[in-house]
């Protein structure tokens, strides 16, 4: 079974993906926006893709405050962690955010909140899990 991680600051969409990501796409689930955290599963192979918020209010990176961008740009950077995918999610759905956002971040996709399809959300994590 294939287990995304969901970096997300707010609870209701923590547990909406999760619900989503759990019972139809059937994957297993793990949370975190505690960087060293998300670098270390990652870095470890424990996940198989990565949902990342980008706009995230307590992450914090080497004493530096860090936004989903930030946290995409460090892994896709790493040899050992660059090939997880990472799909961003965002309320910031304005023209040019989608292009913008995968252009700085290296990111493998993009959805913007609230996630009204659930079935396209789910698609869109298996067709990035090989």
């Amino acid at each position: 079974m294939s287990t995304i991680l969901i970096v997300e600051d707010d609870p209701i969409n923590i547990r909406v993906f999760t619900k989503i990501l759990k019972k139809r796409g059937k994957f297993e689930v793990i949370c975190s926006e505690d960087v060293d955290y998300i670098l270390t599963v990652a870095g470890e192979g424990k996940v198989d893709a990565i949902v990342m918020d980008v706009s995230l209010t307590d992450s914090t990176y080497e004493g530096e405050s860090v936004d989903g961008i930030r946290i995409t740009q460090l892994l896709k950077a790493d040899p050992v962690t660059q090939k997880i995918p990472v799909v961003l999610v965002t309320a910031h759905a304005m023209q040019g955010d989608r292009e913008s956002f995968l252009a700085k971040s290296g990111a493998d996709g993009y959805i913007s909140k609230p996630v009204v399809d659930h079935q396209a959300f789910v698609d869109q994590m298996k067709s990035l899990i090989v």
